[in-house]
Protein backbone atom coordinates (compact mmCIF):
# COMPACT_ATOMS: atom_id res chain seq x y z
CA UNK A 1 0.00 0.00 0.00
CA UNK A 2 1.23 3.52 -0.82
CA UNK A 3 1.13 5.54 2.39
CA UNK A 4 2.92 8.64 1.12
CA UNK A 5 -0.17 10.78 0.43
CA UNK A 6 -2.16 9.69 3.48
CA UNK A 7 -2.95 12.31 6.12
CA UNK A 8 -1.24 12.41 9.48
CA UNK A 9 -4.57 11.47 11.05
CA UNK A 10 -4.85 8.40 8.83
CA UNK A 11 -1.26 7.36 9.48
CA UNK A 12 -1.75 7.63 13.25
CA UNK A 13 -4.90 5.51 13.06
CA UNK A 14 -3.13 2.90 10.91
CA UNK A 15 -0.23 2.68 13.36
CA UNK A 16 -2.60 2.35 16.30
CA UNK A 17 -4.40 -0.47 14.48
CA UNK A 18 -1.12 -2.25 13.76
CA UNK A 19 -1.53 -1.91 9.98
CA UNK A 20 1.86 -0.23 9.52
CA UNK A 21 4.87 0.80 11.60
CA UNK A 22 6.68 4.12 11.73
CA UNK A 23 9.78 2.37 10.39
CA UNK A 24 7.80 1.27 7.33
CA UNK A 25 6.32 4.74 6.81
CA UNK A 26 9.74 6.34 7.14
CA UNK A 27 11.35 3.92 4.70
CA UNK A 28 8.52 4.57 2.23
CA UNK A 29 8.94 8.35 2.53
CA UNK A 30 12.70 8.13 2.08
CA UNK A 31 12.30 5.86 -0.94
CA UNK A 32 9.89 8.32 -2.51
CA UNK A 33 12.26 11.24 -1.88
CA UNK A 34 15.15 9.32 -3.41
CA UNK A 35 13.02 8.50 -6.48
CA UNK A 36 11.40 11.86 -7.13
CA UNK A 37 13.21 14.72 -5.40
CA UNK A 38 15.91 15.11 -8.02
CA UNK A 39 13.31 16.76 -10.26
CA UNK A 40 11.70 18.84 -7.49
CA UNK A 41 14.65 19.60 -5.18
CA UNK A 42 12.54 20.17 -2.07
CA UNK A 43 14.70 18.35 0.51
CA UNK A 44 17.97 20.28 0.73
CA UNK A 45 19.39 18.64 3.90
CA UNK A 46 18.31 14.99 4.32
CA UNK A 47 18.66 13.40 7.74
CA UNK A 48 17.66 9.84 6.86
CA UNK A 49 19.82 7.87 9.30
CA UNK A 50 18.51 9.74 12.33
CA UNK A 51 14.99 9.57 10.90
CA UNK A 52 15.15 5.78 10.71
CA UNK A 53 16.45 5.65 14.29
CA UNK A 54 13.65 7.97 15.46
CA UNK A 55 11.08 5.77 13.69
CA UNK A 56 12.35 2.67 15.49
CA UNK A 57 12.15 4.58 18.78
CA UNK A 58 8.57 5.59 17.94
CA UNK A 59 7.61 1.99 17.27
CA UNK A 60 9.10 0.90 20.60
CA UNK A 61 7.24 3.73 22.37
CA UNK A 62 3.96 2.65 20.78
CA UNK A 63 4.63 -0.93 21.84
CA UNK A 64 4.94 0.37 25.42
CA UNK A 65 1.49 1.94 25.11
CA UNK A 66 2.46 5.51 24.31
CA UNK A 67 0.29 7.51 21.89
CA UNK A 68 1.59 11.05 21.46
CA UNK A 69 0.00 13.46 18.91
CA UNK A 70 2.54 12.86 16.13
CA UNK A 71 4.05 9.57 17.26
CA UNK A 72 5.84 7.98 14.31
CA UNK A 73 4.66 10.53 11.69
CA UNK A 74 7.31 11.45 9.06
CA UNK A 75 7.68 15.23 8.75
CA UNK A 76 9.98 17.83 7.22
CA UNK A 77 11.30 21.12 8.60
CA UNK A 78 12.10 24.39 6.82
CA UNK A 79 15.87 24.92 6.50
CA UNK A 80 15.74 28.08 8.58
CA UNK A 81 14.91 26.16 11.78
CA UNK A 82 17.87 25.05 13.87
CA UNK A 83 18.30 21.28 14.09
CA UNK A 84 21.24 20.12 16.19
CA UNK A 85 23.91 18.58 13.97
CA UNK A 86 22.57 19.98 10.68
CA UNK A 87 23.55 23.25 8.97
CA UNK A 88 21.28 26.29 9.26
CA UNK A 89 22.22 28.67 6.44
CA UNK A 90 19.03 30.48 5.36
CA UNK A 91 20.43 29.85 1.87
CA UNK A 92 23.44 32.13 2.48
CA UNK A 93 26.76 30.65 1.25
CA UNK A 94 28.82 32.47 3.89
CA UNK A 95 27.02 30.44 6.58
CA UNK A 96 27.41 27.01 4.96
CA UNK A 97 29.29 25.78 8.05
CA UNK A 98 26.93 27.20 10.67
CA UNK A 99 26.00 24.12 12.70
CA UNK A 100 23.68 24.70 15.69
CA UNK A 101 24.06 22.44 18.69
CA UNK A 102 20.47 22.81 19.90
CA UNK A 103 17.09 22.26 18.26
CA UNK A 104 14.74 25.18 17.65
CA UNK A 105 11.87 25.23 20.13
CA UNK A 106 9.45 24.06 17.41
CA UNK A 107 11.72 21.18 16.39
CA UNK A 108 11.86 20.20 20.06
CA UNK A 109 8.05 20.26 20.15
CA UNK A 110 7.86 18.07 17.05
CA UNK A 111 10.20 15.54 18.62
CA UNK A 112 8.36 15.63 21.96
CA UNK A 113 5.13 14.91 20.08
CA UNK A 114 6.81 11.87 18.52
CA UNK A 115 7.40 13.13 14.97
CA UNK A 116 10.11 11.64 12.77
CA UNK A 117 12.13 14.41 11.09
CA UNK A 118 13.18 13.40 7.56
CA UNK A 119 15.27 16.50 6.91
CA UNK A 120 15.21 20.16 5.96
CA UNK A 121 13.47 21.87 3.04
CA UNK A 122 14.80 24.54 0.70
CA UNK A 123 14.45 28.33 1.07
CA UNK A 124 15.42 31.56 -0.73
CA UNK A 125 18.50 33.53 0.30
CA UNK A 126 17.79 35.08 3.69
CA UNK A 127 14.13 33.99 3.34
CA UNK A 128 13.66 37.20 1.34
CA UNK A 129 11.99 36.06 -1.87
CA UNK A 130 8.71 34.73 -3.24
CA UNK A 131 10.72 31.89 -4.82
CA UNK A 132 13.02 29.27 -3.24
CA UNK A 133 16.47 29.18 -4.79
CA UNK A 134 20.01 29.80 -3.55
CA UNK A 135 23.61 29.10 -4.48
CA UNK A 136 24.03 26.38 -1.85
CA UNK A 137 21.07 24.14 -2.60
CA UNK A 138 19.80 25.22 -6.01
CA UNK A 139 16.20 25.81 -7.14
CA UNK A 140 13.04 24.15 -5.84
CA UNK A 141 10.62 23.47 -8.66
CA UNK A 142 6.85 23.43 -8.51
CA UNK A 143 5.67 19.78 -8.48
CA UNK A 144 2.88 20.70 -10.92
CA UNK A 145 5.20 22.39 -13.45
CA UNK A 146 8.96 22.25 -13.02
CA UNK A 147 9.43 25.45 -15.02
CA UNK A 148 7.60 27.38 -12.30
CA UNK A 149 8.40 28.33 -8.73
CA UNK A 150 7.06 26.49 -5.70
CA UNK A 151 6.90 29.83 -3.90
CA UNK A 152 8.85 31.22 -0.98
CA UNK A 153 10.10 31.32 1.52
CA UNK A 154 8.62 27.98 2.68
CA UNK A 155 8.71 26.73 -0.90
CA UNK A 156 10.64 23.57 -0.15
CA UNK A 157 8.13 22.53 2.48
CA UNK A 158 5.14 23.11 0.19
CA UNK A 159 6.78 21.22 -2.68
CA UNK A 160 7.67 18.36 -0.33
CA UNK A 161 4.08 18.00 0.86
CA UNK A 162 2.64 18.19 -2.65
CA UNK A 163 5.14 15.51 -3.70
CA UNK A 164 4.31 13.11 -0.87
CA UNK A 165 7.57 13.65 1.02
CA UNK A 166 6.22 13.37 4.57
CA UNK A 167 2.79 14.12 5.99
CA UNK A 168 3.49 17.48 7.65
CA UNK A 169 5.97 20.34 7.58
CA UNK A 170 6.70 23.50 9.53
CA UNK A 171 7.47 26.85 7.95
CA UNK A 172 7.35 30.56 8.70
CA UNK A 173 5.59 33.64 7.34
CA UNK A 174 6.22 37.36 7.26
CA UNK A 175 5.23 38.11 3.65
CA UNK A 176 3.06 35.14 2.76
CA UNK A 177 5.88 32.62 3.19
CA UNK A 178 3.50 29.90 4.38
CA UNK A 179 0.46 30.92 2.35
CA UNK A 180 2.02 31.67 -1.05
CA UNK A 181 3.81 28.30 -1.41
CA UNK A 182 0.61 26.55 -0.27
CA UNK A 183 -1.34 28.45 -2.94
CA UNK A 184 1.26 27.67 -5.62
CA UNK A 185 1.54 23.96 -4.74
CA UNK A 186 -2.09 23.15 -3.87
CA UNK A 187 -1.72 22.36 -0.16
CA UNK A 188 -2.97 23.84 3.14
CA UNK A 189 -1.03 26.16 5.46
CA UNK A 190 -1.83 28.31 8.45
CA UNK A 191 -0.28 31.63 9.45
CA UNK A 192 -1.02 31.81 13.19
CA UNK A 193 -1.90 34.90 15.17
CA UNK A 194 1.23 36.97 15.81
CA UNK A 195 2.94 35.69 18.97
CA UNK A 196 0.95 32.47 19.26
CA UNK A 197 3.85 30.11 18.53
CA UNK A 198 7.38 30.53 19.87
CA UNK A 199 10.08 31.32 17.30
CA UNK A 200 13.35 30.65 19.18
CA UNK A 201 15.82 28.86 16.95
CA UNK A 202 14.37 30.39 13.77
CA UNK A 203 16.77 33.33 13.47
CA UNK A 204 19.31 34.18 10.74
CA UNK A 205 22.80 32.78 11.26
CA UNK A 206 25.19 33.25 12.90
CA UNK A 207 23.19 34.93 15.64
CA UNK A 208 22.30 33.10 18.86
CA UNK A 209 18.93 31.40 19.31
CA UNK A 210 17.21 33.86 21.63
CA UNK A 211 13.55 33.92 22.77
CA UNK A 212 12.81 37.08 20.79
CA UNK A 213 9.36 38.04 19.53
CA UNK A 214 9.93 39.41 16.01
CA UNK A 215 7.52 41.92 14.55
CA UNK A 216 5.22 40.57 11.80
CA UNK A 217 6.95 37.17 11.55
CA UNK A 218 5.36 33.91 12.70
CA UNK A 219 6.04 30.19 12.50
CA UNK A 220 3.28 27.82 11.47
CA UNK A 221 2.07 24.45 10.15
CA UNK A 222 1.75 23.11 6.60
CA UNK A 223 -0.19 19.99 5.61
CA UNK A 224 -2.33 18.43 2.93
CA UNK A 225 -5.56 18.77 4.95
CA UNK A 226 -7.11 21.32 7.27
CA UNK A 227 -7.52 18.82 10.11
CA UNK A 228 -3.81 18.02 9.94
CA UNK A 229 -3.08 21.77 10.19
CA UNK A 230 -5.03 21.91 13.43
CA UNK A 231 -3.25 18.81 14.74
CA UNK A 232 0.14 20.40 14.07
CA UNK A 233 -0.84 23.87 15.32
CA UNK A 234 -1.79 22.33 18.66
CA UNK A 235 1.77 20.97 18.90
CA UNK A 236 3.34 24.31 17.90
CA UNK A 237 1.15 26.77 19.83
CA UNK A 238 2.32 28.37 23.02
CA UNK A 239 4.94 30.93 24.04
CA UNK A 240 8.58 30.20 24.75
CA UNK A 241 9.11 28.46 28.11
CA UNK A 242 12.28 30.53 28.61
CA UNK A 243 10.17 33.66 28.96
CA UNK A 244 6.76 32.33 30.04
CA UNK A 245 7.54 29.26 32.14
CA UNK A 246 6.85 25.64 31.28
CA UNK A 247 3.10 25.72 31.97
CA UNK A 248 1.06 28.05 29.80
CA UNK A 249 -2.42 28.54 28.40
CA UNK A 250 -2.79 28.36 24.61
CA UNK A 251 -5.34 31.21 24.84
CA UNK A 252 -7.09 30.00 21.68
CA UNK A 253 -10.85 30.31 21.63
CA UNK A 254 -12.96 27.52 20.14
CA UNK A 255 -14.15 27.90 16.57
CA UNK A 256 -17.12 30.26 16.40
CA UNK A 257 -19.21 27.74 14.46
CA UNK A 258 -19.29 24.05 13.58
CA UNK A 259 -21.58 24.29 10.53
CA UNK A 260 -20.98 26.11 7.26
CA UNK A 261 -24.46 27.62 7.36
CA UNK A 262 -23.65 29.56 10.54
CA UNK A 263 -20.63 31.44 9.19
CA UNK A 264 -20.74 35.11 8.21
CA UNK A 265 -18.20 35.73 5.45
CA UNK A 266 -16.82 38.81 3.72
CA UNK A 267 -15.41 38.00 0.27
CA UNK A 268 -12.79 40.26 -1.34
CA UNK A 269 -11.43 39.79 -4.85
CA UNK A 270 -10.22 43.27 -5.84
CA UNK A 271 -7.35 45.35 -4.47
CA UNK A 272 -6.89 49.03 -5.33
CA UNK A 273 -3.14 48.69 -5.89
CA UNK A 274 -2.91 45.57 -8.08
CA UNK A 275 -5.39 43.61 -10.23
CA UNK A 276 -6.45 40.06 -9.47
CA UNK A 277 -5.72 37.64 -12.28
CA UNK A 278 -8.60 35.70 -13.81
CA UNK A 279 -7.45 32.32 -12.46
CA UNK A 280 -7.25 33.56 -8.86
CA UNK A 281 -10.50 35.50 -9.21
CA UNK A 282 -12.17 32.26 -10.33
CA UNK A 283 -10.76 30.47 -7.27
CA UNK A 284 -12.13 33.13 -4.92
CA UNK A 285 -15.52 32.86 -6.56
CA UNK A 286 -15.51 29.05 -6.39
CA UNK A 287 -15.02 29.30 -2.64
CA UNK A 288 -17.66 32.04 -2.35
CA UNK A 289 -20.14 29.85 -4.24
CA UNK A 290 -19.39 26.86 -2.01
CA UNK A 291 -19.99 29.01 1.06
CA UNK A 292 -23.27 30.34 -0.30
CA UNK A 293 -24.40 26.86 -1.34
CA UNK A 294 -23.64 25.69 2.20
CA UNK A 295 -25.92 28.34 3.65
CA UNK A 296 -23.28 30.78 4.89
CA UNK A 297 -24.05 34.50 4.82
CA UNK A 298 -21.75 35.88 2.13
CA UNK A 299 -21.19 39.61 1.64
CA UNK A 300 -18.99 41.35 -0.93
CA UNK A 301 -18.69 44.79 0.69
CA UNK A 302 -18.57 46.25 4.19
CA UNK A 303 -17.94 49.79 5.46
CA UNK A 304 -16.12 48.14 8.38
CA UNK A 305 -13.25 46.93 6.17
CA UNK A 306 -10.06 48.91 6.86
CA UNK A 307 -8.79 50.94 3.90
CA UNK A 308 -6.86 48.50 1.70
CA UNK A 309 -4.51 51.11 0.22
CA UNK A 310 -3.51 52.45 3.61
CA UNK A 311 -3.14 48.90 4.93
CA UNK A 312 -0.82 47.95 2.06
CA UNK A 313 1.36 51.04 2.49
CA UNK A 314 1.53 50.53 6.24
CA UNK A 315 2.47 46.86 5.79
CA UNK A 316 5.15 47.86 3.28
CA UNK A 317 6.60 50.35 5.75
CA UNK A 318 6.69 47.91 8.65
CA UNK A 319 8.08 45.06 6.52
CA UNK A 320 10.81 46.89 4.64
CA UNK A 321 11.92 49.02 7.60
CA UNK A 322 13.03 45.78 9.23
CA UNK A 323 15.00 44.47 6.23
CA UNK A 324 17.89 46.93 6.56
CA UNK A 325 18.72 46.36 10.23
CA UNK A 326 21.90 44.44 9.38
CA UNK A 327 22.88 46.38 6.24
CA UNK A 328 26.44 47.76 6.09
CA UNK A 329 26.53 51.48 6.77
CA UNK A 330 27.67 52.21 3.19
CA UNK A 331 24.59 50.47 1.73
CA UNK A 332 22.33 52.26 4.21
CA UNK A 333 23.76 55.63 3.21
CA UNK A 334 23.14 54.83 -0.47
CA UNK A 335 19.50 54.03 0.35
CA UNK A 336 19.21 57.33 2.21
CA UNK A 337 20.44 59.21 -0.86
CA UNK A 338 18.00 57.37 -3.15
CA UNK A 339 15.09 58.00 -0.78
CA UNK A 340 15.93 61.69 -0.48
CA UNK A 341 15.70 62.03 -4.28
CA UNK A 342 12.13 60.73 -4.43
CA UNK A 343 9.21 63.05 -5.08
CA UNK A 344 7.58 63.99 -1.73
CA UNK A 345 4.06 63.33 -3.00
CA UNK A 346 4.74 59.98 -4.63
CA UNK A 347 2.97 57.24 -2.62
CA UNK A 348 3.27 54.20 -4.89
CA UNK A 349 4.46 50.99 -3.29
CA UNK A 350 7.95 51.22 -4.80
CA UNK A 351 8.70 54.54 -3.12
CA UNK A 352 7.03 53.36 0.08
CA UNK A 353 9.45 50.43 0.15
CA UNK A 354 12.48 52.62 -0.42
CA UNK A 355 11.48 55.22 2.15
CA UNK A 356 10.72 52.50 4.70
CA UNK A 357 14.27 51.17 4.38
CA UNK A 358 15.55 54.43 5.90
CA UNK A 359 12.85 54.90 8.53
CA UNK A 360 13.85 56.64 11.73
CA UNK A 361 12.70 55.29 15.06
CA UNK A 362 10.17 58.13 15.14
CA UNK A 363 8.84 57.01 11.74
CA UNK A 364 8.43 53.43 12.95
CA UNK A 365 6.62 54.47 16.13
CA UNK A 366 4.19 56.54 14.05
CA UNK A 367 3.55 53.61 11.70
CA UNK A 368 3.04 51.27 14.63
CA UNK A 369 0.46 53.65 16.06
CA UNK A 370 -1.47 53.56 12.79
CA UNK A 371 -1.29 49.77 12.88
CA UNK A 372 -3.15 49.83 16.21
CA UNK A 373 -5.94 51.79 14.56
CA UNK A 374 -6.19 49.09 11.91
CA UNK A 375 -6.26 46.38 14.56
CA UNK A 376 -9.17 48.17 16.22
CA UNK A 377 -10.98 48.36 12.87
CA UNK A 378 -10.48 44.61 12.37
CA UNK A 379 -11.96 43.94 15.81
CA UNK A 380 -15.04 45.87 14.78
CA UNK A 381 -15.27 44.01 11.47
CA UNK A 382 -15.02 40.63 13.20
CA UNK A 383 -17.94 41.54 15.41
CA UNK A 384 -20.03 41.37 12.21
CA UNK A 385 -18.14 38.69 10.25
CA UNK A 386 -16.39 35.45 11.18
CA UNK A 387 -13.83 35.34 8.37
CA UNK A 388 -12.62 37.15 5.27
CA UNK A 389 -11.98 35.21 2.05
CA UNK A 390 -9.48 36.79 -0.36
CA UNK A 391 -6.53 36.05 -2.67
CA UNK A 392 -3.04 35.18 -1.45
CA UNK A 393 -1.29 36.50 -4.57
CA UNK A 394 -2.82 37.77 -7.83
CA UNK A 395 -1.65 34.77 -9.92
CA UNK A 396 -0.91 31.06 -9.71
CA UNK A 397 2.74 29.97 -9.63
CA UNK A 398 4.82 32.01 -12.08
CA UNK A 399 7.88 30.92 -14.12
CA UNK A 400 11.26 30.94 -12.37
CA UNK A 401 12.74 34.46 -12.37
CA UNK A 402 16.28 34.67 -10.99
CA UNK A 403 17.05 38.26 -11.95
CA UNK A 404 19.64 39.26 -9.31
CA UNK A 405 17.84 42.59 -8.82
CA UNK A 406 14.50 41.63 -7.23
CA UNK A 407 13.34 45.26 -7.31
CA UNK A 408 13.62 45.13 -11.10
CA UNK A 409 11.57 41.96 -11.56
CA UNK A 410 8.00 42.08 -12.90
CA UNK A 411 4.96 39.86 -12.31
CA UNK A 412 2.70 39.12 -15.28
CA UNK A 413 -1.02 39.41 -14.50
CA UNK A 414 -3.13 38.43 -17.51
CA UNK A 415 -0.64 39.88 -19.97
CA UNK A 416 0.23 43.11 -18.12
CA UNK A 417 3.33 43.35 -15.92
CA UNK A 418 3.57 44.95 -12.48
CA UNK A 419 6.41 45.42 -9.95
CA UNK A 420 7.38 42.05 -8.47
CA UNK A 421 6.90 42.92 -4.80
CA UNK A 422 3.51 44.58 -5.36
CA UNK A 423 2.00 41.07 -5.26
CA UNK A 424 2.64 41.02 -1.49
CA UNK A 425 -0.29 43.31 -0.71
CA UNK A 426 -2.73 40.44 -0.19
CA UNK A 427 -0.35 38.57 2.14
CA UNK A 428 0.15 41.77 4.10
CA UNK A 429 -3.56 42.18 4.73
CA UNK A 430 -3.38 39.59 7.53
CA UNK A 431 0.29 40.03 8.43
CA UNK A 432 0.29 43.74 9.26
CA UNK A 433 -2.34 43.51 12.05
CA UNK A 434 -1.13 40.04 13.14
CA UNK A 435 -4.28 38.12 12.21
CA UNK A 436 -4.48 34.34 11.62
CA UNK A 437 -4.95 33.23 8.02
CA UNK A 438 -5.47 29.75 6.58
CA UNK A 439 -4.47 28.99 2.99
CA UNK A 440 -6.77 26.47 1.29
CA UNK A 441 -6.87 24.92 -2.20
CA UNK A 442 -9.52 26.46 -4.45
CA UNK A 443 -9.25 24.46 -7.66
CA UNK A 444 -6.94 24.83 -10.63
CA UNK A 445 -6.22 27.38 -13.32
CA UNK A 446 -7.01 26.73 -17.02
CA UNK A 447 -3.34 25.64 -17.35
CA UNK A 448 -3.85 23.08 -14.60
CA UNK A 449 -1.94 24.95 -11.87
CA UNK A 450 -3.19 25.00 -8.27
CA UNK A 451 -5.02 28.07 -7.03
CA UNK A 452 -5.53 28.84 -3.36
CA UNK A 453 -7.27 31.47 -1.26
CA UNK A 454 -6.79 32.62 2.32
CA UNK A 455 -9.34 32.65 5.12
CA UNK A 456 -8.48 35.50 7.51
CA UNK A 457 -9.87 35.20 11.03
CA UNK A 458 -10.01 37.21 14.27
CA UNK A 459 -6.90 37.57 16.42
CA UNK A 460 -6.34 34.56 18.70
CA UNK A 461 -9.31 32.84 17.12
CA UNK A 462 -7.21 30.64 14.83
CA UNK A 463 -9.63 27.74 15.23
CA UNK A 464 -12.32 29.69 13.36
CA UNK A 465 -10.57 29.91 9.95
CA UNK A 466 -9.19 26.40 10.51
CA UNK A 467 -12.69 25.02 11.06
CA UNK A 468 -13.96 26.92 8.04
CA UNK A 469 -11.11 25.40 6.00
CA UNK A 470 -12.12 21.93 7.16
CA UNK A 471 -15.76 22.49 6.20
CA UNK A 472 -14.79 23.93 2.81
CA UNK A 473 -12.54 20.98 2.11
CA UNK A 474 -15.58 18.73 2.21
CA UNK A 475 -17.21 20.71 -0.63
CA UNK A 476 -14.30 22.01 -2.75
CA UNK A 477 -12.20 18.83 -2.77
CA UNK A 478 -9.07 20.04 -0.98
CA UNK A 479 -5.62 18.74 -1.92
CA UNK A 480 -5.07 16.74 -5.08
CA UNK A 481 -1.77 15.11 -5.93
CA UNK A 482 0.04 16.57 -8.98
CA UNK A 483 -0.96 14.88 -12.19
Amino acid sequence: MDWNFRTAEELSAAMRAGEVTSAELTDAAIARIERHDKAVNAICVPDFDRARAAARDADRARARGEDRPLLGIPVTVKESYDIAGLPTTWGMPQHRNHMPTEDAVQVSRLRAAGAVVLGKTNVPVGLQDIQSFNELYGTTNNPWDHTRTSGGSSGGSAAALASGFGALSIGSDIAGSLRTPAHFCGIHAHKPTLGLAATRGMAPPPGPALPAEPDLAVVGPMARTARDLTLLLDVMAGPDPLTHGVAYDLALRPARHERLCDFRILVLEDHPLIPTGAAVRAGVNRVAAALADGGARVERHSPLLPDLTEAALLYTQLLFSSTVARFPIEAYEQLQARAAALSPGDRILYTARLRAMVFSHHDWIEANGRRELHRHAWRQLFAEFDAVVCPITPTPAFPHDHDPDPMGRRIDIDGVTYPYFDQLVWAGLATMPGLPATAVPAGRSPEGLPVGVQLIGPMFEDRTPLKLAELLEETTGGFQAPM
